[in-house]
């Protein structure tokens, strides 16, 4: 049979309109399952806890779960590894950290490239990070501690949230330009390794503000130093390392990224909805609470941001020789 040019015309246009249409209607219907949002970090730490408080956010504005997934080791490599590898649809998310753009330098052979596979979607939050010390320590501020270092060289433990990380690049960096020498003891992220310096098994770290500030609050940390260039409110008695090695700034950051190829208008909703979660009094407060700052960004934006760190760490880390341990 044959077709009038007019409904042939009608018909092959609107099929060539099907593939459009419909994943515009898929974008527009997700999420229609749960979904998944990777942690590289053990629960309790700041980007465990920042990612829980997005994903409640986020379960209950798209009416599906957001799940939290915990998958340590590696630096967060193996938890970026299995987002990469996982469906661009929008369903397994990765809370992205600053460990993921300081491994691309320390870590030589990556099966990925995080720059290339991960789609940056929104940011979430800053933190600094806090110089601190077992309360039994002797050395109650930081040029005390200086000085006890040069006095007993390597024999003082400085904990980190794991190799690689801006914790540990912030103590390599303290190292160097402080000249003192001290030993290195990386953990599988915040958790595990207050546990230890709570417990004196290890007596100083560098970690994230908004993990350790209830723990300041009480007495059971003392802090020494802030990382940021500036004195935090949070603990505005505490001074900022700026003030004794001037140029000292290290912080550390979270966002959420997803498989390169995620439809853009997927992650354009996300992004709205995580940065409404940033504006809102209550979540706003909570992530403040813990010594972070809310960082909304667009997607660009946070792209942006990642390079920026990425391309800052890697020339520290290739001037101090870093590498995995």
């Amino acid at each position: 049979m044959k077709l009038p040019r007019r409904t042939f015309l009608h018909l092959v246009t609107g099929a060539a309109a099907l593939p459009a249409v419909s994943c515009f209607a898929w974008a527009q219907a997700y999420p229609m399952r749960p979904v998944r949002v990777i942690v590289g970090f053990a629960p309790g730490g700041n980007a465990d806890t920042t990612a829980r408080v997005m994903a409640q956010w986020l379960s209950e504005r798209l009416g599906q779960p957001f799940v939290v997934e915990n998958r340590t080791g590696a630096a967060t490599n193996i938890a970026a590894e299995a987002v990469v590898r996982s469906p661009p649809d929008g369903y397994t998310l990765l809370f992205v950290t600053s460990a993921n753009a300081t491994n691309a330098t320390v870590y030589e052979k990556l099966n990925f490239n995080f720059m290339r596979d991960i789609a940056p979607v929104a940011a979430t939050n800053r933190s600094p990070l806090v110089l601190e010390v077992h309360p039994t320590f002797p050395a109650n501020n930081l040029a005390e501690f200086i000085s006890y270092a040069k006095a007993n060289p390597g024999k003082i433990s400085l904990a980190s949230f794991g190799t690689a990380t801006v914790s540990h690049l912030a103590g390599e960096l303290f190292k160097a330009m402080a000249g003192i020498n001290l030993l290195h003891v990386p953990y599988r992220g915040t958790a595990p390794m207050l546990s230890d310096l709570l417990g004196g098994q290890v007596q100083a770290s560098f970690d994230n503000l908004a993990g350790s500030i209830e723990f300041i609050k009480l007495g059971k940390l003392r802090p020494l130093a802030i990382t940021s260039t500036t004195r935090s409110d949070k603990l505005p008695e505490v001074p900022a390392l700026h003030e004794f090695l001037p140029g000292f700034e290290a912080s550390a950051w979270g966002g959420v990224g997803a498989p390169k190829n995620t439809p853009a208008d997927i992650i354009g909703k996300l992004n709205r909805e995580i940065n409404a979660a940033l504006g809102d009094p209550q979540i706003k407060s909570r992530i403040e609470d813990l010594g972070s700052s809310v960082a909304p960004a667009s997607p660009a934006e946070f792209g942006k941001l990642i390079a920026d760190e990425t391309e800052r760490w890697g020339k520290v880390i290739r001037a101090l020789n870093i590498k995995a341990e």
